[in-house]
């Protein structure tokens, strides 16, 4: 099996546990095969979240069958400063704290506004940035300090 077909799979089952698939990838570590699975929530995910969808997961996977050999499944949350992928995440983080780098510079700070084209935060001392979309080559949750 694919691992986008693979992926969808997974999605489904995950959202029907009321969280995001996150992401997946399968890491061939010295003797080990990994399936890592990573899930999200807008609560957070505890260790008990990743247990219970790990049992589910592992239910499916099973029946599926989409990796020939032996492999281990891991399942976890993206974490604290995980990557914003695409607009969508980002728009979900309007309101929290992210560390933003362009070609120029490395900026971290409150996202007050996104539209899809550019970005505004408010950095810690309380100035407020814009950024153009397209020049952002990286956006994360951050922690404040």
């Amino acid at each position: 099996m694919k691992l986008d077909d693979l992926r969808k799979e997974l999605k489904k089952e995950v959202e029907k546990l009321g969280y995001e698939l996150y992401g997946v990838s399968f890491v061939k570590e010295k003797k080990t095969d990994l399936l890592q699975v990573m899930i999200d929530n807008d609560k957070g995910v505890s260790l008990d979240d990743c247990v219970n969808v790990s049992n589910h997961l592992s239910k499916l996977l099973d029946v599926l069958d989409p990796i020939p050999g032996e492999y281990s499944l891991e399942v976890s949350s993206p974490g604290a400063e995980r990557e914003l992928k695409d607009a969508s995440e980002i728009k979900k983080a309007v309101g929290k704290y992210v560390h933003i780098e362009t070609y120029e510079q490395k900026v971290d700070g409150e996202l007050l506004y996104f539209d899809g084209d550019s970005l505004t935060i408010r950095d810690k001392r309380n100035k407020q940035m814009s950024f153009d979309y397209l020049d952002v080559t990286l956006i994360r949750l951050a922690i404040k300090f």
